[in-house]
């Protein structure tokens, strides 16, 4: 299982997952216990159980570039063009807009 730290703002928001083909995205229990906390998605409002999908979550799939953007970073960075969660890993952690930034979690939380 493929694990990632999601950020909102600087401040950890939770865990998105890939297992085979499945998605899930949890919070992270001290973020839903701050209650200036704000959801990462309209879609995907604060709660303690798991999110979970067949296709990546539509938030974390707009952090990604499109067309020939996409291509050029799929063959710059070897990532395979289905895979969605590779790509949002080896692009989603630098500059950007938006306040979500996304982080390989080392240490395999498992929230």
């Amino acid at each position: 299982m493929k694990t990632v730290q999601v950020f909102y703002n600087s401040k950890l928001a939770g865990y998105l997952s890939k297992n085979e083909n499945r998605y899930r995205f949890v919070y992270d229990k001290q973020y839903l216990a701050d209650t200036t906390s704000r959801p990462v998605s309209i879609t995907l409002p604060l709660r303690e159980p798991p999110y979970e999908s067949d296709i990546l979550f539509p938030v974390f799939v707009n952090l990604l570039s499109e067309g020939a953007n996409k291509a050029i970073q799929n063959r710059l960075l070897r990532v395979d063009e289905n895979d969605y969660f590779g790509l949002l890993l080896a692009t989603a952690g630098g500059d950007h807009i938006g306040p979500l930034t996304i982080k390989e979690d080392h240490a395999s939380a498992s929230n």
